[in-house]
């Protein structure tokens, strides 16, 4: 990730809070809430595919898939789909007392873009009436798709590689211009986080993030999208109360606070609001 440029500016600072969320009963619904991972379950298959169809012409096959060593009580994929750093589509489903669970979509491109797919896989596990786990994965996929009808992952000529670099370059310089506007709009100074776009942040949440155990690892990404699928995926809450689709909004920029008290979600709108979700991070496991 190129360094983050911030030009200084007062502003008021803005905080959409994730909100609390209390889980009281056992009845299932569909959300995702973090609850401890269960060390004993893991999940056997966690993937996400993208292909170019041959048919219908400029038709991208986005699927995902998972399977859990058990069945759980409650199973949910959330999945997002981004051409050139802007959201183009999600995906998200749930289903109870099944191991395996799987999503796909056909989606049709009308410009050549850099798309990168990334899924939050779930399984919420009941022991008995007072003991509730969890067990989590990520996957990804990227694919580089060129009008009218070529694709591919890693650049293997010298034309892809151009592609590679064009494409790469128009999504960096926007998300970069994007997130200095979220950063000056709420008075963010960087020297205090980590910054990791969303897409990195899930690949090194995979295994650890810098500076944090495993097990603290897997709590801030359980409980990052559990707010990401309340106050994002289903819809962002904005300043007023209003809730707007996330649809054409810019990849996440995830700030995880040096002092470990909190992390910050930044993104704009469609419409080119900023917008800065917060959480507290609190104790680790």
């Amino acid at each position: 990730m190129k360094k983050i440029y911030l030009v200084l500016g007062v502003s008021i600072f803005l905080i959409l809070a994730f909100g609390i969320y209390q889980y009281t009963t056992p009845k299932a619904q569909e959300s995702i809430t973090y609850f401890p991972i269960d060390p004993k379950v893991t999940f056997k298959t966690a993937q996400t595919k993208l292909t170019l169809m041959d048919k219908p012409a400029n038709t991208i096959l986005w699927k995902e898939h998972s399977t859990l060593d058990r069945k759980a009580y409650l199973r949910q994929d959330a999945a997002l789909l981004y051409a050139n750093g802007r959201l183009l589509d999600e995906l998200w489903n749930w289903k109870q007392n099944t191991a395996v669970l799987e999503q796909e979509k056909r989606i049709t491109i009308d410009k050549s873009a850099l798309l990168q797919a990334i899924t939050f896989h779930y399984a919420e596990l009941h022991e008995n009436e007072d003991q509730i786990f969890s067990s989590q994965a990520m996957s990804s996929d990227q694919l580089y798709f060129v009008k009218p009808s070529h694709s591919f992952k890693s650049a293997k000529t010298e034309d892809e590689n151009k592609w590679k670099k064009q494409l790469d370059e128009h999504t960096q310089r926007m998300l970069q211009l994007s997130w200095n506007k979220g950063l000056r709009h709420f008075s963010i100074n960087l020297k205090n986080y980590q910054a990791y776009p969303l897409s990195q942040f899930n690949e090194l949440g995979k295994d650890v993030l810098p500076g944090f155990t495993k097990s603290e690892t897997a709590r801030i990404v359980g409980n990052l999208w559990e707010g990401l699928y309340k106050n994002y995926i289903l819809g962002i809450k904005k300043a007023d109360g209003t809730s707007e689709s996330p649809k054409g909004s810019t990849l996440p920029l995830i700030l995880i606070a040096t002092d470990k008290t909190h992390l910050l979600v930044l993104t704009e709108t469609s419409s080119g609001e900023p917008i800065l979700l917060h959480q507290m991070m609190g104790a680790v496991d």
